[in-house]
């Protein structure tokens, strides 16, 4: 993670986003924009929460790690998305764990500054609970996603959400390339089932693999398979 002094350019994500009134004139000052390298983790399931991040450039990826080690996703992101609201409200830990699928640039804040200046600012209150809300609804969706759906539909959808950034182009070298194991833990699949999927997938030209890595060969016909992004 690398802070950048650029108050120009915080001012110019705020008035591009449309953020310039969610925060007061009195919590400005203590705004900060942060970037992160591609597959950064930006905050672990777990830890403490201290900050309240606003993505306003690139794409991040989202899940969750049981008690027994077992991950699952639970989606990507793209502009606008928050980071640390439920935790800032309900004062707790990190409930899952974030990590930059592209470069990212994030406009940051304490919760002490919120809790100072702008607690009971209307604005930014209303921001807030249309962000929780529409978690909710996506993480409900997300989970009747992974039990309903066949796994190289997900596997299909997965590839597509983490070979492309926030603007839907695609990643190049080897940020285009997933690693077998981390797909069947995020998207709730065994290897050996996954194996099999992507198997067919090879044969059917839409994918490669290669030294443990699968390649988009075919995206649009990954399209075609996940029908729409199920994890956006």
């Amino acid at each position: 993670m690398k802070e950048w002094k650029n108050r120009e350019q915080l001012l110019s994500l705020l008035h591009l986003h449309q953020l310039d009134s969610v925060f007061n004139e009195s919590l400005l000052p203590h705004l900060s924009l942060y970037s992160f390298d591609q597959g950064e983790l930006i905050c672990s399931q777990g830890e403490r929460s201290e900050y309240l991040y606003v993505l306003v450039e690139g794409k991040i990826k989202i899940y969750t790690t049981s008690a027994e080690g077992k991950t699952l996703i639970l989606s990507f992101k793209k502009p606008l998305e928050v980071i640390g609201d439920i935790e800032y409200v309900r004062g707790i830990d990190f409930l899952n764990t974030v990590e930059a699928v592209s470069p990212v640039s994030m406009i940051g804040v304490h919760y002490r500054w919120i809790k100072k200046y702008a607690s009971d600012y209307p604005p930014l209150l209303q921001f807030l609970l249309d962000i929780i809300t529409q978690k909710f609804c996506i993480k409900s969706n997300s989970l009747s996603f992974n039990l309903l759906y066949p796994v190289e539909v997900r596997l299909a959808s997965y590839l597509l959400s983490v070979s492309i950034d926030d603007t839907g182009s695609p990643l190049s070298g080897q940020q285009n390339a997933v690693s077998l194991k981390d797909a069947a833990n995020l998207i709730g699949s065994s290897y050996r089932h996954l194996n099999r999927v992507i198997q067919q997938l090879c044969e059917e030209g839409l994918v490669e693999r290669s030294n443990g890595f699968i390649h988009v060969k075919d995206r649009e016909g990954l399209r075609a398979l996940a029908g729409y992004n199920i994890y956006e």
